[in-house]
């Protein structure tokens, strides 16, 4: 082989290995991250309807509203809960993200997602019981829907926290992080 044909030999074939890396390299595909299944959503309404289980006294709402999230500007709605003595409300929960149009109902996921999800109710006083009636797929109880029973008039706080629990969910509030946590003045009159 002549000296000439040797680097002609050389080029060709580095040529054809720089060629053959750029072809690979241009069909390698971009990796796209799927989305994040148990990404927290954005909560900026929550909305309770109380409705009494003997038709006698009027439904009762009660809402929060935080349009821009936790920090920034304070809610502009927080409602007290005006419950009436020696009475049993059903309970229902509406959860929304406002800052999307239309309005996305985060507690429709909350649903979807029972097994990773729980509302646990919290009061200081003896005159008011808070029991979930709804149950996820594992039979473990949610808390979109409740039965909240009263006795004597009063006045007290009722704290109301979601808690996040993928695959650790057994029944109790302690594992788990909070999507939520409100505490609602609660009028028993």
């Amino acid at each position: 082989m002549t000296h000439t044909t040797k680097n002609i030999f050389t080029v060709l074939t580095f040529s054809g290995l720089l060629s053959l890396t750029l072809f690979q390299t241009s069909c390698k595909k971009d990796t796209i991250q799927p989305p994040n299944p148990n990404e927290e959503e954005l909560i900026t309404t929550f909305k309770i309807t109380l409705t009494d289980s003997a038709g006698v006294n009027p439904t009762v709402t009660a809402m929060y509203r935080d349009l821009d999230g936790d920090g920034g500007v304070g809610p502009s709605i927080f409602d007290s809960i005006k419950l009436k003595p020696n009475t049993t409300y059903n309970a229902s929960i509406l959860l929304l993200d406002e800052t999307k149009t239309p309005a996305d109902t985060i507690s429709n996921e909350v649903l979807e997602e029972g097994a990773e999800h729980l509302f646990c109710f919290t009061s200081p006083a003896s005159n008011l019981t808070i029991q979930r009636t709804d149950k996820d797929v594992n039979n473990l109880e949610i808390g979109l829907q409740s039965k909240w029973k009263t006795m004597s008039s009063g006045n007290t706080t009722v704290q109301i926290v979601l808690r996040h629990q993928p695959d650790v969910k057994t029944g109790a509030c302690e594992p788990g992080a909070s999507d939520l946590d409100l505490m609602f003045q609660t009028l028993i009159q």
